[in-house]
């Protein structure tokens, strides 16, 4: 089994997987966020080199998407947090991943606020991710509905809380309840996307109740070549985010300087 981050944990247990299994089916929803995650940053990418009009990437379907793929990565944080940590919380790894993200978000935010500071990154989704794996251990032991619960008046109680003006204050900018709007060229605030991580949480207990992640660790622990090598950008989720990037803007930049 893999933690939020691609880290290997044992797990056992009625509602868990044998011990030292892995769910790699995980991996491979991982591995299909990413691929979706590298489409729209290609194209958002093609936008900024001038090959695509202007605004392509963050209206109409192309802005649904990238909703859709913020939210698939968050909610995926809920179930790994809860596969890894539902029976107890495992400090160590958890604080060392932890570190990790929150390093990787560090780094991001001060490329961006280098190369674009009018829209720098300051809590973008990796800063979502890292706030989530946090907050969502206070919900591990919940029942379900009353998860559920929350997450829907994180959604629906957004607009009322924002309404105030109690949030205004830059510093709170991360929770999305400004008044105010908030330019940035990555926002996945806490407000209302750690819903997706507390959906997250109770998906995976209620499919644990049902004895799914069993069934889907006993399928892949022979896994095929192909079904390795397909999940293995999902197990290293982390590095393939922080590389795709410059991999894709180094090759327009070379194509550009070739063709124009």
């Amino acid at each position: 089994m893999a933690d939020e981050t691609g880290q290997a944990v044992p797990v056992a247990g009625p509602d868990r997987p044998p011990a030292r299994g892995r769910v790699d089916a995980l991996d491979l929803a991982r591995t299909f966020a990413l691929v979706c995650m590298a489409i729209y940053h290609f194209t958002y990418d093609l936008e900024m080199f001038g090959y695509i009009p202007p605004y392509t990437a963050v209206t109409g379907g192309w802005a649904i998407f990238a909703r859709m793929i913020a939210g698939s990565f968050l909610f995926m944080v809920g179930i790994s947090l809860y596969l890894a940590h539902g029976r107890g919380i495992r400090w160590r790894p958890f604080l060392r991943r932890l570190g990790v993200i929150v390093l990787a978000a560090a780094l991001i935010t001060a490329v961006t606020r280098y190369a674009m500071p009018q829209t720098y990154i300051f809590f973008g989704i990796l800063h979502s991710i890292a706030a989530a794996s946090l907050l969502g251990l206070a919900f591990l032991r919940l029942p379900s509905w009353m998860t559920l619960g929350i997450a829907a008046l994180i959604v629906f109680g957004r607009s009322t809380l924002s309404a105030t003006g109690l949030f205004d204050a830059p510093v709170l900018a991360g929770l999305g309840l400004t008044s105010w709007p908030v330019r940035s060229a990555d926002f996945v605030p806490v407000f209302p996307w750690f819903a997706a991580t507390l959906a997250g949480i109770a998906f995976a207990r209620i499919a644990g109740a049902g004895g799914l992640w069993r069934r889907l660790a006993r399928s892949g622990e022979t896994p095929g070549r192909w079904r390795r090598a397909l999940a293995w950008p999902g197990r290293h989720g982390l590095t393939v985010y922080l590389l795709h990037q410059p991999v894709l803007i180094s090759a327009l930049w070379v194509f550009a300087r070739l063709t124009r």
